[in-house]
Protein backbone atom coordinates (compact mmCIF):
# COMPACT_ATOMS: atom_id res chain seq x y z
CA UNK A 1 0.00 0.00 0.00
CA UNK A 2 1.47 3.36 -1.01
CA UNK A 3 0.71 5.03 2.31
CA UNK A 4 1.62 2.17 4.65
CA UNK A 5 5.09 3.40 5.54
CA UNK A 6 5.44 6.58 7.66
CA UNK A 7 7.92 8.30 5.35
CA UNK A 8 7.09 12.00 5.08
CA UNK A 9 9.25 13.91 2.60
CA UNK A 10 11.96 16.13 3.97
CA UNK A 11 13.75 19.22 2.76
CA UNK A 12 17.37 20.19 3.11
CA UNK A 13 19.35 23.28 2.20
CA UNK A 14 22.73 22.42 0.67
CA UNK A 15 25.67 24.69 0.93
CA UNK A 16 25.64 25.56 -2.78
CA UNK A 17 24.32 29.02 -3.49
CA UNK A 18 22.22 30.29 -6.38
CA UNK A 19 18.72 31.47 -7.02
CA UNK A 20 17.13 31.47 -3.54
CA UNK A 21 13.74 30.71 -5.09
CA UNK A 22 15.01 27.62 -6.94
CA UNK A 23 13.83 24.19 -5.83
CA UNK A 24 15.12 20.73 -6.61
CA UNK A 25 12.63 17.86 -6.49
CA UNK A 26 14.71 14.74 -5.92
CA UNK A 27 13.92 11.16 -6.84
CA UNK A 28 10.40 11.69 -8.18
CA UNK A 29 8.74 8.99 -10.23
CA UNK A 30 7.00 9.96 -13.48
CA UNK A 31 4.03 8.25 -15.09
CA UNK A 32 6.32 6.80 -17.78
CA UNK A 33 8.22 4.89 -15.08
CA UNK A 34 11.36 7.07 -14.96
CA UNK A 35 12.79 8.30 -11.66
CA UNK A 36 14.14 11.81 -12.04
CA UNK A 37 15.27 15.03 -10.41
CA UNK A 38 13.35 18.16 -11.40
CA UNK A 39 14.76 21.66 -10.97
CA UNK A 40 12.34 24.57 -10.65
CA UNK A 41 13.07 28.26 -10.95
CA UNK A 42 11.26 31.44 -11.87
CA UNK A 43 7.92 29.66 -11.59
CA UNK A 44 8.81 27.16 -14.31
CA UNK A 45 10.46 23.78 -14.73
CA UNK A 46 14.09 24.51 -15.59
CA UNK A 47 15.37 20.99 -16.11
CA UNK A 48 14.48 17.32 -15.76
CA UNK A 49 17.33 14.83 -15.44
CA UNK A 50 18.38 11.51 -14.03
CA UNK A 51 18.75 11.26 -10.27
CA UNK A 52 21.83 13.16 -9.11
CA UNK A 53 22.48 14.84 -12.46
CA UNK A 54 21.17 18.32 -11.57
CA UNK A 55 22.95 20.72 -9.28
CA UNK A 56 20.96 21.74 -6.22
CA UNK A 57 20.53 25.49 -5.97
CA UNK A 58 18.91 26.24 -2.64
CA UNK A 59 16.36 23.73 -1.42
CA UNK A 60 15.95 20.02 -2.06
CA UNK A 61 12.67 18.18 -1.54
CA UNK A 62 12.97 14.40 -1.33
CA UNK A 63 10.20 12.84 -3.41
CA UNK A 64 11.34 9.26 -3.11
CA UNK A 65 8.22 7.09 -3.22
CA UNK A 66 6.13 9.85 -4.79
CA UNK A 67 4.55 10.11 -8.24
CA UNK A 68 4.97 13.58 -9.77
CA UNK A 69 2.05 14.89 -11.85
CA UNK A 70 0.84 18.14 -13.38
CA UNK A 71 -1.25 19.85 -10.72
CA UNK A 72 -5.03 19.56 -11.01
CA UNK A 73 -7.32 22.55 -11.39
CA UNK A 74 -10.88 23.02 -10.14
CA UNK A 75 -13.14 24.12 -13.04
CA UNK A 76 -16.46 24.23 -11.18
CA UNK A 77 -16.68 25.38 -7.56
CA UNK A 78 -19.17 27.46 -5.57
CA UNK A 79 -17.07 29.38 -3.07
CA UNK A 80 -19.85 31.72 -1.97
CA UNK A 81 -21.94 28.87 -0.53
CA UNK A 82 -19.14 26.40 0.34
CA UNK A 83 -18.94 25.03 3.89
CA UNK A 84 -22.42 26.28 4.78
CA UNK A 85 -24.29 22.97 5.14
CA UNK A 86 -24.18 23.06 8.95
CA UNK A 87 -25.42 26.63 9.26
CA UNK A 88 -28.69 27.27 11.05
CA UNK A 89 -31.17 28.86 8.68
CA UNK A 90 -30.48 30.33 5.23
CA UNK A 91 -26.94 30.72 3.91
CA UNK A 92 -25.34 33.93 5.16
CA UNK A 93 -24.27 36.32 2.42
CA UNK A 94 -22.58 38.68 4.83
CA UNK A 95 -19.37 39.65 2.97
CA UNK A 96 -17.11 38.56 5.81
CA UNK A 97 -18.80 35.15 5.97
CA UNK A 98 -18.56 34.69 2.21
CA UNK A 99 -14.91 35.71 2.14
CA UNK A 100 -14.07 33.31 4.97
CA UNK A 101 -15.90 30.41 3.31
CA UNK A 102 -14.44 31.12 -0.13
CA UNK A 103 -10.91 31.36 1.28
CA UNK A 104 -11.23 28.19 3.33
CA UNK A 105 -12.72 26.32 0.39
CA UNK A 106 -9.89 27.36 -1.91
CA UNK A 107 -7.33 26.29 0.69
CA UNK A 108 -9.02 22.90 1.13
CA UNK A 109 -8.92 22.39 -2.63
CA UNK A 110 -5.30 23.55 -2.70
CA UNK A 111 -4.44 20.93 -0.10
CA UNK A 112 -5.95 18.33 -2.42
CA UNK A 113 -3.75 19.61 -5.25
CA UNK A 114 -5.80 22.19 -7.16
CA UNK A 115 -3.57 25.24 -7.63
CA UNK A 116 -6.27 27.08 -9.61
CA UNK A 117 -10.04 27.14 -9.27
CA UNK A 118 -13.07 28.78 -10.84
CA UNK A 119 -15.85 29.79 -8.45
CA UNK A 120 -19.41 30.44 -9.60
CA UNK A 121 -20.88 33.33 -7.58
CA UNK A 122 -24.51 34.42 -7.46
CA UNK A 123 -25.27 38.08 -8.09
CA UNK A 124 -28.57 39.90 -7.62
CA UNK A 125 -31.39 39.13 -5.18
CA UNK A 126 -30.14 38.84 -1.59
CA UNK A 127 -26.38 38.83 -2.24
CA UNK A 128 -26.44 41.69 -4.76
CA UNK A 129 -22.79 42.22 -5.66
CA UNK A 130 -21.59 41.72 -2.09
CA UNK A 131 -20.83 38.01 -2.44
CA UNK A 132 -18.83 38.66 -5.59
CA UNK A 133 -16.84 41.42 -3.88
CA UNK A 134 -16.08 39.01 -1.03
CA UNK A 135 -14.88 36.26 -3.39
CA UNK A 136 -12.70 38.76 -5.23
CA UNK A 137 -11.22 39.80 -1.89
CA UNK A 138 -10.50 36.13 -1.16
CA UNK A 139 -8.77 35.94 -4.53
CA UNK A 140 -6.47 38.79 -3.56
CA UNK A 141 -5.74 37.24 -0.17
CA UNK A 142 -4.81 33.92 -1.80
CA UNK A 143 -2.38 35.43 -4.29
CA UNK A 144 0.83 33.42 -4.26
CA UNK A 145 -0.90 30.37 -2.82
CA UNK A 146 -3.55 29.62 -5.44
CA UNK A 147 -5.31 31.20 -8.41
CA UNK A 148 -9.02 31.94 -7.92
CA UNK A 149 -11.30 33.27 -10.64
CA UNK A 150 -14.96 34.23 -10.33
CA UNK A 151 -17.96 33.57 -12.58
CA UNK A 152 -20.82 36.06 -12.23
CA UNK A 153 -24.18 34.22 -12.07
CA UNK A 154 -27.25 36.45 -12.47
CA UNK A 155 -30.67 34.91 -11.78
CA UNK A 156 -32.82 36.40 -14.58
CA UNK A 157 -31.72 38.21 -17.73
CA UNK A 158 -34.93 38.43 -19.77
CA UNK A 159 -38.31 40.14 -19.43
CA UNK A 160 -39.05 43.08 -17.16
CA UNK A 161 -36.81 41.75 -14.37
CA UNK A 162 -33.97 41.00 -16.76
CA UNK A 163 -32.84 44.59 -17.27
CA UNK A 164 -31.59 44.84 -13.68
CA UNK A 165 -29.85 41.48 -13.97
CA UNK A 166 -28.14 42.49 -17.20
CA UNK A 167 -26.93 45.78 -15.71
CA UNK A 168 -25.63 43.94 -12.66
CA UNK A 169 -23.83 41.41 -14.86
CA UNK A 170 -21.99 44.21 -16.64
CA UNK A 171 -21.14 45.78 -13.27
CA UNK A 172 -19.82 42.42 -12.06
CA UNK A 173 -17.42 42.20 -14.99
CA UNK A 174 -16.19 45.72 -14.28
CA UNK A 175 -15.62 44.72 -10.63
CA UNK A 176 -13.37 41.84 -11.62
CA UNK A 177 -15.48 38.81 -12.50
CA UNK A 178 -13.46 37.32 -15.35
CA UNK A 179 -16.15 34.88 -16.55
CA UNK A 180 -19.88 35.34 -17.20
CA UNK A 181 -22.38 32.57 -16.62
CA UNK A 182 -25.56 31.62 -14.83
CA UNK A 183 -28.45 29.16 -15.12
CA UNK A 184 -30.43 29.73 -18.33
CA UNK A 185 -32.74 26.79 -17.56
CA UNK A 186 -34.19 28.82 -14.66
CA UNK A 187 -34.96 31.89 -16.77
CA UNK A 188 -38.44 32.21 -18.37
CA UNK A 189 -36.62 32.52 -21.71
CA UNK A 190 -33.55 30.25 -21.64
CA UNK A 191 -32.51 31.13 -25.19
CA UNK A 192 -32.79 34.83 -24.45
CA UNK A 193 -30.70 34.33 -21.32
CA UNK A 194 -27.92 32.66 -23.32
CA UNK A 195 -28.05 35.44 -25.93
CA UNK A 196 -27.66 38.07 -23.19
CA UNK A 197 -24.70 36.26 -21.60
CA UNK A 198 -22.97 35.83 -24.95
CA UNK A 199 -23.51 39.51 -25.73
CA UNK A 200 -21.84 40.60 -22.49
CA UNK A 201 -19.03 38.09 -23.02
CA UNK A 202 -18.44 39.42 -26.52
CA UNK A 203 -18.39 43.01 -25.26
CA UNK A 204 -15.72 42.28 -22.66
CA UNK A 205 -13.81 39.37 -24.23
CA UNK A 206 -14.81 37.05 -21.36
CA UNK A 207 -15.22 33.27 -21.34
CA UNK A 208 -18.70 31.88 -20.71
CA UNK A 209 -19.56 29.16 -18.19
CA UNK A 210 -23.22 28.16 -17.97
CA UNK A 211 -25.13 25.73 -15.77
CA UNK A 212 -27.45 23.38 -17.58
CA UNK A 213 -28.79 19.90 -16.97
CA UNK A 214 -28.55 19.24 -20.69
CA UNK A 215 -31.80 17.25 -20.88
CA UNK A 216 -33.37 19.36 -23.65
CA UNK A 217 -31.70 18.50 -27.00
CA UNK A 218 -33.34 21.40 -28.87
CA UNK A 219 -32.07 23.86 -26.27
CA UNK A 220 -28.57 22.35 -26.45
CA UNK A 221 -28.63 22.63 -30.24
CA UNK A 222 -29.54 26.32 -30.05
CA UNK A 223 -26.83 26.93 -27.45
CA UNK A 224 -24.22 25.19 -29.63
CA UNK A 225 -25.28 27.22 -32.66
CA UNK A 226 -25.01 30.49 -30.73
CA UNK A 227 -21.73 29.60 -29.00
CA UNK A 228 -19.86 28.36 -32.05
CA UNK A 229 -16.72 30.37 -32.69
CA UNK A 230 -16.95 32.48 -29.53
CA UNK A 231 -13.53 33.15 -28.07
CA UNK A 232 -12.14 32.63 -25.48
CA UNK A 233 -14.69 29.83 -25.27
CA UNK A 234 -17.86 28.41 -23.76
CA UNK A 235 -18.17 25.79 -21.01
CA UNK A 236 -21.42 24.18 -19.89
CA UNK A 237 -22.17 21.76 -17.09
CA UNK A 238 -22.89 19.56 -15.33
CA UNK A 239 -25.06 18.15 -18.18
CA UNK A 240 -26.18 15.11 -16.21
CA UNK A 241 -29.47 15.09 -18.09
CA UNK A 242 -27.65 14.38 -21.34
CA UNK A 243 -27.16 10.82 -20.12
CA UNK A 244 -30.92 10.34 -19.71
CA UNK A 245 -31.62 11.06 -23.37
CA UNK A 246 -31.93 8.26 -25.93
CA UNK A 247 -28.48 7.23 -27.15
CA UNK A 248 -29.04 8.52 -30.70
CA UNK A 249 -30.30 11.90 -29.45
CA UNK A 250 -27.45 12.26 -26.95
CA UNK A 251 -24.90 11.35 -29.62
CA UNK A 252 -26.27 13.99 -31.99
CA UNK A 253 -26.14 16.61 -29.22
CA UNK A 254 -22.54 15.63 -28.43
CA UNK A 255 -21.60 16.07 -32.10
CA UNK A 256 -23.16 19.55 -32.10
CA UNK A 257 -21.26 20.57 -28.95
CA UNK A 258 -18.01 19.25 -30.41
CA UNK A 259 -18.52 21.14 -33.67
CA UNK A 260 -19.14 24.36 -31.70
CA UNK A 261 -16.06 23.86 -29.52
CA UNK A 262 -18.12 23.80 -26.32
CA UNK A 263 -16.48 22.19 -23.28
CA UNK A 264 -18.48 20.15 -20.77
CA UNK A 265 -17.56 20.34 -17.07
CA UNK A 266 -19.06 17.29 -15.37
CA UNK A 267 -19.46 16.77 -11.61
CA UNK A 268 -18.73 13.12 -10.69
CA UNK A 269 -18.80 13.82 -6.93
CA UNK A 270 -22.37 15.15 -6.87
CA UNK A 271 -24.44 18.14 -7.83
CA UNK A 272 -24.29 21.84 -7.14
CA UNK A 273 -26.71 24.65 -6.38
CA UNK A 274 -27.00 25.50 -10.07
CA UNK A 275 -28.22 22.05 -11.18
CA UNK A 276 -31.63 20.55 -10.48
CA UNK A 277 -30.55 16.90 -10.46
CA UNK A 278 -27.52 14.88 -9.49
CA UNK A 279 -26.04 12.90 -12.36
CA UNK A 280 -22.78 12.73 -14.25
CA UNK A 281 -22.64 13.60 -17.92
CA UNK A 282 -22.02 10.68 -20.31
CA UNK A 283 -18.29 11.30 -20.44
CA UNK A 284 -17.36 8.45 -22.78
CA UNK A 285 -19.97 9.47 -25.34
CA UNK A 286 -18.85 13.10 -25.17
CA UNK A 287 -15.17 12.23 -25.50
CA UNK A 288 -15.88 9.91 -28.41
CA UNK A 289 -17.60 12.81 -30.19
CA UNK A 290 -14.57 15.03 -29.65
CA UNK A 291 -15.96 17.17 -26.83
CA UNK A 292 -13.40 18.34 -24.30
CA UNK A 293 -14.56 17.02 -20.91
CA UNK A 294 -13.31 18.51 -17.66
CA UNK A 295 -14.33 17.34 -14.19
CA UNK A 296 -15.06 19.54 -11.19
CA UNK A 297 -16.26 19.04 -7.65
CA UNK A 298 -19.32 21.30 -7.61
CA UNK A 299 -20.74 21.74 -4.14
CA UNK A 300 -18.31 21.66 -1.22
CA UNK A 301 -20.31 20.88 1.92
CA UNK A 302 -23.25 23.12 1.18
CA UNK A 303 -26.92 22.18 1.00
CA UNK A 304 -26.53 20.78 -2.53
CA UNK A 305 -23.95 18.26 -1.29
CA UNK A 306 -23.37 18.34 2.48
CA UNK A 307 -20.51 15.82 2.18
CA UNK A 308 -18.76 17.30 -0.86
CA UNK A 309 -14.99 17.04 -0.56
CA UNK A 310 -13.70 19.26 -3.35
CA UNK A 311 -11.00 16.71 -4.21
CA UNK A 312 -10.03 16.54 -7.90
CA UNK A 313 -8.40 13.14 -7.44
CA UNK A 314 -11.68 11.79 -6.12
CA UNK A 315 -13.38 13.14 -9.24
CA UNK A 316 -10.79 11.34 -11.37
CA UNK A 317 -11.20 8.16 -9.31
CA UNK A 318 -14.97 8.22 -9.91
CA UNK A 319 -14.53 8.78 -13.64
CA UNK A 320 -12.26 5.74 -13.75
CA UNK A 321 -14.18 3.46 -11.39
CA UNK A 322 -17.77 4.30 -12.35
CA UNK A 323 -17.64 5.76 -15.84
CA UNK A 324 -15.10 3.60 -17.61
CA UNK A 325 -12.27 6.02 -18.30
CA UNK A 326 -8.68 4.88 -18.17
CA UNK A 327 -6.75 6.45 -15.25
CA UNK A 328 -4.83 8.66 -17.68
CA UNK A 329 -8.06 9.91 -19.28
CA UNK A 330 -9.65 10.48 -15.89
CA UNK A 331 -6.69 12.46 -14.62
CA UNK A 332 -6.63 14.53 -17.81
CA UNK A 333 -10.18 15.66 -16.99
CA UNK A 334 -9.06 17.22 -13.70
CA UNK A 335 -5.70 18.50 -14.92
CA UNK A 336 -5.01 19.32 -18.58
CA UNK A 337 -8.65 19.72 -19.60
CA UNK A 338 -9.55 21.56 -16.39
CA UNK A 339 -6.66 23.99 -16.89
CA UNK A 340 -7.82 24.57 -20.47
CA UNK A 341 -11.27 25.55 -19.16
CA UNK A 342 -9.59 28.13 -16.94
CA UNK A 343 -7.52 29.43 -19.85
CA UNK A 344 -4.29 28.28 -18.23
CA UNK A 345 -1.28 26.91 -20.13
CA UNK A 346 -0.66 23.19 -20.32
CA UNK A 347 1.62 21.62 -17.74
CA UNK A 348 3.97 18.73 -18.42
CA UNK A 349 6.86 17.51 -16.30
CA UNK A 350 9.29 18.82 -18.89
CA UNK A 351 11.66 21.78 -19.07
CA UNK A 352 9.98 25.06 -19.92
CA UNK A 353 6.52 24.26 -18.59
CA UNK A 354 4.87 26.02 -15.61
CA UNK A 355 5.91 24.63 -12.23
CA UNK A 356 2.36 23.67 -11.20
CA UNK A 357 2.83 20.17 -9.80
CA UNK A 358 1.35 17.58 -7.49
CA UNK A 359 3.35 14.79 -5.86
CA UNK A 360 1.33 11.89 -4.46
CA UNK A 361 2.55 8.86 -2.54
CA UNK A 362 2.63 5.96 -5.02
CA UNK A 363 4.37 4.70 -8.11
CA UNK A 364 1.55 4.47 -10.66
CA UNK A 365 -1.37 6.69 -11.53
CA UNK A 366 -4.04 4.06 -10.85
CA UNK A 367 -2.68 3.51 -7.35
CA UNK A 368 -2.46 7.25 -6.74
CA UNK A 369 -6.12 7.72 -7.64
CA UNK A 370 -7.02 4.88 -5.28
CA UNK A 371 -4.88 5.80 -2.25
CA UNK A 372 -3.71 9.36 -2.75
CA UNK A 373 -3.52 10.37 0.89
CA UNK A 374 -0.05 11.97 1.13
CA UNK A 375 0.39 14.92 -1.22
CA UNK A 376 2.79 17.77 -1.87
CA UNK A 377 1.52 20.72 -3.92
CA UNK A 378 3.76 23.07 -5.92
CA UNK A 379 2.47 26.41 -7.20
CA UNK A 380 4.66 28.84 -9.12
CA UNK A 381 7.70 26.78 -8.32
CA UNK A 382 7.36 26.54 -4.55
CA UNK A 383 5.76 24.10 -2.14
CA UNK A 384 2.49 25.63 -0.94
CA UNK A 385 0.77 22.68 0.76
CA UNK A 386 1.64 19.29 2.26
CA UNK A 387 -0.56 16.48 3.50
CA UNK A 388 1.18 13.55 5.19
CA UNK A 389 -0.70 10.38 6.13
CA UNK A 390 0.83 7.70 8.34
CA UNK A 391 -0.75 4.28 8.68
CA UNK A 392 0.18 2.10 11.66
CA UNK A 393 -1.09 -1.22 13.03
CA UNK A 394 -1.53 -2.54 16.52
CA UNK A 395 1.15 -4.74 18.07
CA UNK A 396 0.07 -8.31 17.20
CA UNK A 397 1.97 -11.42 16.11
CA UNK A 398 0.53 -11.00 12.61
CA UNK A 399 1.77 -7.43 12.41
CA UNK A 400 5.22 -8.48 13.58
CA UNK A 401 5.38 -11.35 11.08
CA UNK A 402 4.44 -9.05 8.20
CA UNK A 403 6.77 -6.29 9.41
CA UNK A 404 3.92 -3.76 9.44
CA UNK A 405 4.49 -0.27 10.89
CA UNK A 406 3.61 -0.25 14.60
CA UNK A 407 1.67 2.27 16.60
CA UNK A 408 4.36 4.19 18.43
CA UNK A 409 2.70 5.37 21.62
CA UNK A 410 0.02 2.98 22.79
CA UNK A 411 -0.14 -0.75 22.30
CA UNK A 412 -3.64 -2.08 21.64
CA UNK A 413 -4.53 -5.57 22.72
Amino acid sequence: MPDSQPQPPHSSSPASSGDPAALLLCGARLTDGRTVDVRLGGGRIEAVGTVGSLSAYATCVDLSGYLLLPAPAEPHAHGDTALSADADGPVSYDPQDVQRRATEAALLQLGHGATASRSHVRIGDVPGLGALAAVLQARRALRGLAELTAVAMPRVLTGAAGADGLAMLRDAVKMGASVVGGCPDRDPDPTGYVEAVLEVASEHGCPVDLHTDGDDPARLARLAAMAGGLRPGVTIGPCGGLGRLPAEVASRAADQLAAAGVTVACLPQGGCGGAERRATAPVRLLRAAGVRVAAGSGALRDVANPVGRGDPLEAAYLLASRHGLRPEEAYDAVSTSARAVLGLPEVRVEAGFPAELLAVRGDRLAGALSLAYSRIVVHRGRVVARTSAVREYCNTPAAAALDLPRQGRTELS
